[in-house]
């Protein structure tokens, strides 16, 4: 038994030139307007989502983070009575 996927239609008012860009794109990679669109679109949503959940540091930012991590604080008396609740809490050693 085939499955049955679910579609949605998207419209969008485009320019005569990128619409003639469009249609020669597809032409020249052997597909339809709307699969070209589709997969370009696609594409795009994803590598936005991807990039959404990369942090990115200037160089100050990176040497800074860099020196944290080689050279951490010393912890502060409100940090050590955090972790001593924590561990209470968690019933851990």
């Amino acid at each position: 038994m085939a499955a049955i996927i679910s579609t949605a239609r998207l419209e969008a008012r485009i320019s005569t030139e990128l619409h003639v860009m469009l249609k020669r794109a597809a032409e020249i990679e052997g597909r339809t307007m709307t699969d070209f669109v589709v997969s370009a679109v696609q594409d795009a949503a994803r590598r936005a989502i991807e990039q959404s959940g990369v942090i990115r540091l200037s160089l100050d930012d990176q040497e800074c983070f860099a020196a944290a991590l080689i050279s951490p604080a010393k912890p502060t008396a409100a940090l050590k009575r955090a972790f001593a609740r924590r561990k209470k809490l968690l019933g851990v050693e």
